[in-house]
């Protein structure tokens, strides 16, 4: 079995033209993972449809409290995590919701979002090394 880890997207175009696929270290790979987990709505997943997590099924629901929201979220993704995400142990989540504005000036539209932070934090079950990944996403464009 090969110890090499692909970088994600997969360029097919390399393999169809001869070349190996990009490669990644271990903390990229566990990374874009994460990326993977956290962008695939439950069920997206042909083969798995427990693969991913619940913040595209939040994204449209009326927050009614903003902790009971991001503990919701926060739950799914981290039972995604440690379920999808063997190289890590002690996982950490933060969740941080917030809602940013945009106004266009030009054309007198605001455009409200809400802005969530996710921390991850951990260790590499292969060296026991800190792990630490963090994103933001912007969901549900409000406009008046």
């Amino acid at each position: 079995m090969s110890n090499l880890l692909y970088s994600k997207p997969f360029k097919l175009k390399s393999i169809f033209s001869n070349h190996d696929l990009d490669t990644s270290n271990l903390g990229e790979s566990i990374s874009q993972n994460l990326e993977l987990i956290i962008f695939t709505r439950y069920g997206e997943h042909r083969h798995n449809p427990d693969f991913g997590c619940e913040i595209w099924d939040l994204d449209f629901e009326l927050v009614i409290s903003e902790r009971i929201w991001e503990e919701k979220f926060r739950q799914s993704l981290l039972k995604s995590i440690t379920t999808y995400e063997p190289r890590l142990y002690q996982v950490g989540l933060e969740i941080k919701m917030t809602e940013v504005e945009k106004i266009f000036s030009g054309i007198k539209i605001a455009e409200v979002k809400k802005k969530v932070e996710i921390y991850i934090s951990g260790r590499v079950n292969l060296t026991g090394e800190k792990y630490l990944f963090n994103t933001t996403l912007y969901l549900s464009p409000l406009c008046s």
